[in-house]
């Protein structure tokens, strides 16, 4: 685009009057769309305790494995760093770094796992509905039903 085709574009821009910004967007439905309301997730005990296993499991298994070149790579770059080569130092930044993701990997694991303990917990009086997990208002309501009817 040259200049000139860029200064005419801007005053036939300012000659319309409306600089105000506008947002494009979907024009509203009349009817329902999306998800229901209260959302469309639901999880069930099961689903947490799979997630809370799984994250478990590789906390566990990173945690024997993760380490299993770490005397390998030390010894040679030990070695190589006797021998006047630079990728010993090479190798131990490597390993240095491995060593790094795999504590920060760790402590990701061991979060999900507790974190998946935690919900489990604190949410297994949960009712569940056809759209998600609601609380126990439906218990308290019966209650009010019983005193009505007496």
């Amino acid at each position: 685009m040259a200049w000139d085709e860029w200064n005419q574009l801007k005053e036939n821009a300012a000659q319309k009057g409306n600089t105000a910004m506008r947002l494009n967007r979907v024009p509203d439905s009349d009817g329902p769309s999306g998800p229901p309301p209260g959302g469309d997730l639901a999880v069930d005990q099961q689903d947490l305790a799979a997630v809370g296993d799984a994250a478990y499991r590789l906390f566990d298994r990173l945690g024997r494995q993760g380490r299993d070149a770490w005397s390998a790579s030390q010894t040679a770059a030990q070695g190589l760093r006797t021998q006047g080569f630079a990728l010993g130092d090479a190798l131990d930044h490597v390993q240095e770094r491995w060593e790094a993701q795999l504590k920060t990997l760790l402590d990701a694991c061991a979060h999900v796992s507790n974190h998946m303990d935690f919900t489990q917990g604190a949410h297994a009086g949960d009712e569940h509905y056809i759209y998600g997990t609601v609380s126990s208002i439906a218990t308290l309501d019966a209650g009010f039903t019983e005193r009505t009817q007496r």
